[in-house]
């Protein structure tokens, strides 16, 4: 079997090469109507603005149908269409590669040169929990979901600043966030010394309000180019207690960045001031002051990181709201809120057991997080407080988290049902069969592009087609996906940065409804066509997972060629899904046990 990750980006390279000069023609095909004929397509009208004729060379036709190469997945065929050049995969081929190290498809795709070493600075982390706004704690869930994304790319990651309130450390345990906890210390003297320099330099005999140290100039900071991009308003700081232990943080987590050696993770080939870029994530609000902050940084310190760039998360406003909730209030509400759904659906004396205790928690957190960070971090996010603990929905964390938990309890389920000796283990996917899967809507012959028809008879019907867009969609792109979430402009020009939060939730929501779609349809541990029925019995009936009739499903139910082989095959596709807790892991979610 051949060895080495299959990738889009990397197929999709080799197919715009193989076209010759000129801008990238291919894309990958994503819907199921069209993955019924098709993986990739090359449009008809981009074809003929390229090659100037109604047909695409056989030469290059013939390159496309043999392309390999690193990474590119093999070929089945590449046929004109009316639509354009339509490829097709080796799919069962690809089924086992996949399958075969499912493990290498979790993780991002290792960078090709190592990357700045990055410090995440929140400064809504200095506030008490019951001040914080909704738009601070969109900005603290921003900041903790790239840390994780950074991270899981092999990005060395410095928090700041270290949390010391016990109150603000426990709301953020509720919330799942991890971050430094640290004694609060003030090593401010030497910032003191040069900011009354400063003063007295600049001022002659100027009163200052009370609790301000001096007043710094920042107006030739403002006029220079590194610093383009600033509120032009700055001319002048007033520099206070607070906000020199602010930069003693700043400059803490700098010298602990350019210390770092951690093992695993990707380091430049210097610790210069360049070797690492300085991250504010910050609320609308607290733009302006942030941005004071940073020039202040740059004004008294000359080993402050050249590369600071600004994340300023839009406003969060509630819909319909009859007042401002802090950021605890609107925790306690959706947690209410979760509490009362798990009533009315379980019952309440289920509802106050510890366990559905802890799932309510969970639920409550998933909607939060989701709700946060499904909107582009820089775009004003509108807030609903009406109950949304629901899985009826297909766009919130619930709706993933119930998934989550009907994967669960497969997986319980086979593993229970292994033990008692009705499935055997599972074997090496190179003696698995990916062939035998077939769908059950068989796909019409077509004719293609200047008579040449796109599907001949004497072409094998396609393996099932539920079983490939979740391979296709999901296990296959999801390296790709965690690169692009990881992948910070660092150095564009100009002050401001952008995450793309988003990507990950839309990527679960999708995954979600396909994995539901998949699961209401086919039975995955479902009972052998072969098997004998009891009195009564039609086929394709019996319950879910959990309370279908597989106490008849023995091992030789899995020979190689038999029905129980396709279940097997689709249950292993299933337990992929498992690989890609990377994805929880990513909002912080916990992995859920199967529900009672």
């Amino acid at each position: 079997m051949a060895t080495g990750r299959l990738g889009v980006e990397e197929t999709l390279g080799a197919l715009n090469a193989a076209l010759g000069l000129g801008g990238p023609l291919w894309f990958k095909e994503t819907r199921a109507r069209h993955l019924r004929a098709r993986d990739f397509l090359a449009p008809r009208r981009a074809l003929e603005a390229r090659f100037g004729a109604e047909q695409v060379p056989e030469p290059v036709v013939s390159a496309v149908a043999s392309l390999q190469g690193p990474g590119v997945a093999p070929v089945q065929r590449c046929v004109p269409t009316p639509a354009g050049l339509a490829l097709q995969l080796q799919r069962p081929a690809v089924f086992e590669r996949v399958l075969g190290s499912v493990a290498a498809y979790v993780v991002p795709a290792a960078p090709s040169s190592p990357g700045p070493r990055v410090i995440l600075h929140c400064p809504a982390l200095r506030c008490a929990p019951c001040t914080l706004r909704l738009s601070q704690l969109r900005a603290i869930l921003v900041a903790d979901h790239l840390a994780r994304v950074l991270r899981a790319h092999g990005v060395s990651v410095h928090q700041a600043p270290a949390t010391w309130d016990p109150h603000l450390q426990t709301f953020l345990q509720q919330l799942r966030v991890e971050w430094p906890v640290a004694p609060r210390r003030t090593a401010t003297a030497t910032l003191r010394s040069r900011v009354l320099a400063e003063q007295t330099s600049s001022s002659g005999g100027e009163v200052l309000p009370p609790n301000v140290l001096g007043r710094v100039c920042l107006k030739e900071l403002i006029e220079q180019g590194p610093s383009a991009g600033y509120d032009r308003n700055l001319d002048h700081c007033l520099v206070t207690e607070d906000l020199l232990c602010t930069l003693a943080e700043l400059q803490e987590a700098v010298h602990n960045c350019r210390e770092d050696s951690s093992p695993g993770l990707a380091r430049p080939s210097d610790c210069s001031v360049d070797s690492c870029v300085v991250v504010h994530v910050v609320s609308c609000e607290e733009e302006f002051q942030q941005q004071k902050a940073d020039l202040l940084w740059r004004k008294l310190d000359e080993q402050a990181p050249r590369r600071q760039k600004h994340l300023v998360c839009g406003p969060v406003r509630v819909v319909g709201g009859a007042r401002t909730l802090t950021a605890p209030e609107y925790y306690k509400l959706r947690l209410a809120q979760a509490c009362k759904a798990s009533a009315l659906k379980r019952g309440g004396d289920l509802a106050r057991d510890p366990a559905w205790a802890d799932i309510s928690q969970s639920l409550s957190v998933a909607t939060v997080k989701f709700e946060m960070l499904s909107t582009a971090p820089q775009s004003q996010l509108l807030l609903t407080l009406a109950d949304s603990v629901s899985t009826k929905g297909t766009k919130s964390g619930t709706f993933v988290m119930y998934n989550c938990a009907r994967l669960a309890t497969l997986f319980e389920s086979y593993k229970r049902s292994m033990a008692q000796g009705l499935y055997p283990a599972f074997p090496p996917v190179s003696s698995l069969d990916f062939s035998l899967l077939r769908d059950e809507v068989s796909v019409p012959p077509r004719s293609g592009m200047c008579g040449v028809p796109a599907f001949s008879s004497q072409h094998p019907p396609l393996p099932g087609q539920g079983e490939w867009l979740l391979l296709f969609n999901s296990v296959l792109p999801f390296p790709d996906l965690l690169s692009q979430a990881a992948g910070l402009a660092y150095a564009a020009p100009g002050r401001h940065i952008a995450a793309r939060t988003e990507t990950i939730c839309r990527f679960l929501v999708q995954l979600s409804m396909d994995v539901s779609s998949y699961y209401n349809r086919v039975h995955i541990l479902g009972v052998s066509t072969q098997q004998e029925r009891g009195p009564g019995d039609q086929p394709g009936t019996g319950g879910r997972e959990g309370t279908q009739r597989i106490s008849a499903v023995g091992p030789s139910s899995f020979s190689s060629r038999s029905p129980g082989h396709t279940s097997l095959v689709r249950c292993l596709l299933a337990c992929s899904f498992c690989g890609l807790c990377a994805e929880c892991c990513m909002l912080a979610w916990p992995c859920w046990a199967s529900p009672r």
